[in-house]
């Protein structure tokens, strides 16, 4: 077990095999390469990807298919074999949500860019589609009053 600092939950053990590998980082983020999913609680569909370098940097996440049930992706090869995908089962995809102004009526997914996590290694990367309908910015409840 290590014991890491963090902004948000203070100091958290975290067990090496529920660590997630970016070996290239994230965009705008190349330098984080260790993450560890935390659920927001037990029955929220967000979760924090929180780094294990960086104490006050966490991002909010969430399933894209519980509010974008038609959301479809396909993954490239070159990701595949990165990975080491050999099941499909064994893929997670995770949106990052913006959260603008702090209103959590205007919350938004990324869906351009999602995080795809091959949970048999713990190996992740943000892909970035090319040719698609999805944007960094869908709204999560667009018809909400709040």
């Amino acid at each position: 077990m290590r014991k890491v600092n963090t902004v948000r939950f203070g100091e958290i053990e975290v067990e090496e095999e529920k660590v997630v590998h970016f070996k290239d980082g994230i965009p705008a983020f190349e330098d984080e390469h260790e993450f560890l999913i935390i659920p927001y609680d037990e029955e929220s569909p967000y979760y924090f990807m929180q780094s294990l370098k960086t104490p006050e940097l966490a991002f909010l996440i969430t399933t894209p298919f519980i509010f974008f049930p038609d959301y479809m992706i396909e993954i490239d090869d070159d990701t595949i074999d990165e990975l080491s995908i050999k099941n499909q089962e064994d893929v997670m995809l995770y949106s990052l949500i913006t959260i603008p102004n702090g209103s959590v009526r205007y919350m938004t997914a990324n869906l351009l860019a999602p995080v795809v996590l091959n949970t048999d290694n713990m190996k992740a990367k943000q892909i970035v589609m090319e040719k698609t309908r999805y944007t960094t910015k869908h709204r999560l409840f667009p018809d909400r009053v709040v």
